[in-house]
């Protein structure tokens, strides 16, 4: 039973939020945003394109998606504020780490929640907002059996799964490299557990996740693009298939390709991570109701139904994934780890310290 104070503090929080929803106005918004001159927003998936496309028809204005990886978006974001010529001002689903702990910490660009959405999101994706997450799973091929082979993390460092493991390589993925990290410093006692259900007796070192790391690596996994490891672990008629992690957008290989990509619940001590997609807003942007009303567009169903069908998960719970989404991630999303922003000054600190730990394990 909650206290008087604690009723009180629920009120005040509840009030707080139906004060910025109404404080919100839409309308003067898309008003504002059509006093502007056309701009461009940037984002990992080329879906961008045919977002921006949608987002002009229904409100009458002039903005240009653009595919642009996460190493790419950081370096332009640098480059036109430094030059002070702002032209992409929003983007989508960059490096989180960098985004959080230098851009944002050095006024390049800002995050901003539309105060009548803000209050649904859940609190540790208000600010920086989170407006979609990409979910990384543990996968397997169920063309041999509908039951995953695997059920604990441990196992990928024994014999039995030598050369048989396969995911992105966190050289080339930063976002790998700053998993590790947040396994470390925020699960390195699930990670121990999980040690001790497998092997039986309990793990003995300062951090579990920095061995399972090290064990890994030695235990000769294939890294690859995410192509490569969605063939590696999906594709039919194999007779000893790749068990590894990926993103779940390549679930869409089980369609177009005839793939057998299934997830793998139950695993411990997760099934994968959420990495987020930030949405952030160049502070110099010569439009920035208008990348405020695209922030809002990509919060909503239809904004974000482009990356929903690949099983990105929307930022707003209330919207949910589709029926007809791939993966099935929506049945696996309690079993997920979820990503915390405000490590990401430690993520980037660390990763080049588990980067040079991965590449000297790795075993080819």
């Amino acid at each position: 039973m909650k206290s008087v104070s604690g009723i009180a503090l629920t009120v005040l929080l509840a009030a707080a939020g139906m004060a910025q929803a109404q404080d919100f106005d839409l309308e003067a918004l898309v008003a504002a945003a059509k006093a502007e001159p056309p701009t461009t927003v940037y984002a990992v998936t080329g879906k961008i394109v045919d977002t921006a496309e949608e987002f002009n028809a229904k409100y009458g204005l002039n903005v240009t998606g653009k595919k642009v990886n996460e190493a790419g978006q950081i370096d332009l974001l640098i480059r036109e504020h430094e030059a002070g010529n702002v032209t992409g001002s929003v983007s989508l689903a960059s490096d989180v780490a960098v985004i959080v702990t230098d851009l944002i910490g050095q006024g390049v660009v800002e995050s901003w929640a539309p105060g009548d959405i803000a209050p649904h999101l859940a609190e540790g994706a208000r600010d920086p907002l989170v407006v979609v997450s990409d979910p990384h799973v543990w996968a397997y091929n169920s063309e041999l059996g509908e039951t995953c082979p695997v059920s604990n993390v441990w196992q990928l460092v024994d014999p039995e799964w030598s050369h048989l493991v396969t995911m992105m390589d966190p050289l080339d993925k930063p976002m790998y490299a700053d998993w590790f990290n947040q396994l470390g410093e925020h699960h390195d006692a699930a990670m121990a557990a999980a040690y001790e259900a497998h092997y039986g007796k309990p793990f003995e070192g300062n951090s579990a996740t920095e061995a399972w790391v090290r064990a890994f690596a030695n235990n000769g996994p294939l890294v690859a693009d995410s192509s490569h490891v969605s063939d590696a672990i999906g594709a039919p008629g194999q007779a000893k298939p790749f068990f590894g992690m990926l993103s779940t957008a390549k679930f869409r290989d089980n369609e177009d390709k005839g793939y057998k990509l299934a997830i793998c619940t139950g695993m411990q001590p997760f099934a994968g991570w959420l990495y987020p997609g930030l949405g952030v807003i160049a502070k110099d942007s010569p439009a920035p109701n208008t990348a405020r009303l695209f922030i809002h567009y990509l919060l909503t169903a239809e904004g974000i139904a482009p990356q929903s069908v690949d099983g990105k998960v929307p930022g707003d719970p209330r919207i949910g994934l589709p029926a007809g989404e791939a993966s099935g991630i929506t049945a696996v999303l309690g079993e997920m780890m979820v990503w915390n922003t405000a490590s990401s000054p430690s993520d980037l600190e660390r990763r080049q310290d588990w980067q040079d730990l991965w590449m000297t394990e790795l075993k080819r």
